[in-house]
């Protein structure tokens, strides 16, 4: 069997955290839960929900997974593939078998969970997260003749690629950034539609404008320095 982590960096995520650990399939090998300087009970209800919590006081969602990769690869034991999901339980922890499934029967590299409007609880996504997502993968498509339709957080990718990736952005951008290093380096992809609910909490980034501003330009920012690559 697979040997397969998760990663979920989390801030503020008290009244959800539990949920997403506790709905993930059982065969996953280790959950980490990486803590970004929670004020509330985040900690306290990732472990008792039975994950491993480490944390990263630097804030950002890419120091957080950074931080989560560290962690992992100062294990004995390296696993096969890598799963990350937000810890605010707007997707559906018990649909990773579906993302890592083209990895595990077809020897895909990476796999993006597609929130697909029919597949979306009404509101579940802002007006403005929408936007920037649909102008992110059309330029993608514009500038590399990218497939992706989705910036989606959860997704699953080969352990020994993601390495060779070199992540580096540690905030808004990480999303972004894997799936352009994807292209770049003409690894296998594929989209899984999956479902998409409301959040629990408020969002830390479509949730300000100050949040939703920086999130763009990020994004915007990774996509334009490829492009003249």
């Amino acid at each position: 069997m697979a040997d397969i982590k998760v990663i979920i960096p989390a801030i503020n995520e008290g009244d959800s955290i539990g949920l997403v650990v506790s709905e993930i399939p059982d065969h996953v090998t280790e959950i980490v839960v990486v803590d970004n300087g929670s004020e509330d009970d985040t900690v306290a209800n990732a472990k008792k929900a039975g994950a491993t919590v480490i944390t990263e006081n630097r804030k950002g969602y890419g120091f957080a997974c950074l931080r989560g990769l560290n962690y992992i690869s100062e294990r004995s034991k390296t696993p096969d593939i890598i799963v990350f999901i937000d810890g605010d339980y707007s997707d559906y922890p018990e649909e990773l078998d579906k993302i890592v499934a083209p990895i595990l029967e077809n020897d895909i590299d990476f796999v993006v969970g597609a929130r697909k409007k029919s597949l979306r609880e009404p509101g579940s996504m802002t007006p403005q997260q929408v936007f920037g997502n649909n102008l992110a993968t059309f330029l993608m498509r514009l500038f590399f003749r990218s497939k992706f339709t989705d910036l989606g957080p959860f997704r699953a990718i080969k352990y020994e690629k993601l390495k060779e990736l070199k992540m580096q952005d540690t905030t808004y951008g990480w999303t972004v950034e894997m799936q352009l290093k994807i292209l770049r380096k003409k690894m296998s992809y594929i989209e899984v539609p999956v479902r998409y609910k409301r959040r629990i909490g408020v969002s830390k980034v479509s949730g300000t404008l100050k949040g939703t501003i920086f999130a763009g330009i990020k994004i915007l920012g990774w996509i334009f320095k490829y492009s003249l690559k």
